[in-house]
């Protein structure tokens, strides 16, 4: 575990305040927790605050909406991003899932409160209600073009929709419980979905059937991907032969976050078993950030980073907080986190330093989602904050 900075969630009101203040620490392993102040000394005439740090601190850099801060004594440093706006009129509880559309214009989000929604991403102002599934809609995202929706329920039912009039034409029905996460393959004639029920399914939109159970694991999955594996990966020959309805899925890998601990990557079509890797808890969701590398994080808050070429031991683990991970999302050089103690963090392999969305306080931040230099998250507090990383 690295050493992690950690900054009041609402420290731009706190210091825009007459000689305001706002509480920072540093919470380095094994050593006690380092504590310290941000005041401010006003503001500037461009519009910045002007902030000084108590001495175990430095601040390197102000703008409008972020400030980035150091701890010498732990080598450590972050910046922290404040939102650019939120919306807090979509849903009326907890916001579980979120995509945003390819040209970064409609938001998609599941709720607590029964309802999938598509809205508008300038000002969340909502644009239509998908209403179908029964119970809860667990998981929610739009096909390549933006223009059709692929969602799953505790209904056992995934079901696709058109994002311009809400009708729904496919339904599938075949799982035994809840589905929990979904991926599209290439442009979207193929999906996969997987569920509580321990099973792996491909379907086809076009003729609205399942084409096969791809794995059945004997524990809930809480989390797919699908991506395209490197050449020098045998994924062996497929079981049967494979019609044309499964054109794209040749080259591409399977991964499964499964609540028994286990992540699994599978051939799409050879459903021949790649790797198998045991973790230090269930896992809650998994990306693939090339054909070589993927991410996986846990709900004890570990986030494993493996070679699928050999994926007996993680090329990496990063753990900076016990709360369970949510999401990972690839973004540019890096990827972004959210974990269910309010954090939600941009880790860039060319940054030396961390680069924290904050405004949650505690409430978990399930979902991430990203459009050119906008990231959206959605929070247990029914928020959709939406963040500029053009304010940096």
């Amino acid at each position: 575990m690295e050493a992690r900075i950690l900054l009041q969630n609402d420290w731009p009101e706190a210091l825009r305040k007459n000689e305001g203040e706002a509480w920072v620490a540093c919470k380095i392993p094994g050593k006690p927790t380092v504590y310290g102040t941000l005041k401010s000394q006003g503001v500037s005439d461009d519009g910045c605050l002007e902030i000084t740090a108590s001495e175990e601190f430095r601040v390197l850099g102000v703008s409008k909406k972020s400030v980035h801060i150091s701890c010498p004594y732990a080598n450590a440093a972050s910046k922290f991003l404040s939102p650019y706006t939120s919306f807090p009129g979509i849903h009326d509880k907890s916001i579980t899932c979120m995509d945003i559309s390819c040209g970064g214009g409609l938001g998609l989000s599941t709720s607590t409160d029964g309802t999938m929604k598509i809205w508008n991403c300038k000002n969340g102002e909502r644009r239509r209600e998908l209403t179908g599934h029964v119970y809860d809609v667990n998981c929610c995202r739009f096909f390549p073009s933006g223009m059709v929706v692929l969602s799953g329920g505790m209904d056992t039912l995934v079901k696709v929709w058109s994002a311009e009039n809400g009708s729904c034409p496919v339904t599938f029905k075949g799982h035994k419980a809840g589905i929990l996460d979904t991926a599209v393959v290439e442009r979207g004639r193929n999906v996969v979905s997987c569920s509580r029920d321990g099973m792996a399914r491909l379907w086809d939109c076009g003729k609205s059937v399942c084409l096969a159970v791809v794995a059945d694991c004997g524990a809930p999955i809480n989390g797919c991907s699908v991506g395209v594996a490197d050449n020098t990966i045998n994924q062996g020959s497929p079981e049967e032969p494979s019609s044309d309805r499964e054109v794209g899925t040749e080259d591409k890998l399977l991964l499964l976050a499964r609540e028994d601990k286990k992540l699994q990557a599978v051939g799409l079509q050879s459903r021949q078993p790649i790797f198998l890797f045991e973790g230090s808890d269930a896992f809650n969701c998994c990306t693939f950030l090339s054909s070589i590398y993927v991410l996986a994080g846990t709900q004890d808050g570990n986030i494993y980073k493996l070679d699928t070429r050999n994926a007996k031991t993680a090329v990496q683990t990063i753990h900076r907080s016990g709360a369970p991970v949510y999401s990972l999302m690839p973004y540019r050089e890096g990827f972004i986190v959210s974990q269910g103690d309010g954090s939600c963090y941009l880790i860039q392999q060319d940054l030396d330093h961390v680069i924290e969305l904050t405004g949650p306080e505690a409430d978990p931040v399930y979902k991430a989602a990203a459009w050119e230099k906008c990231i959206f998250t959605c929070c247990r507090d029914g928020l959709v904050r939406k963040y500029q990383l053009s304010d940096l």
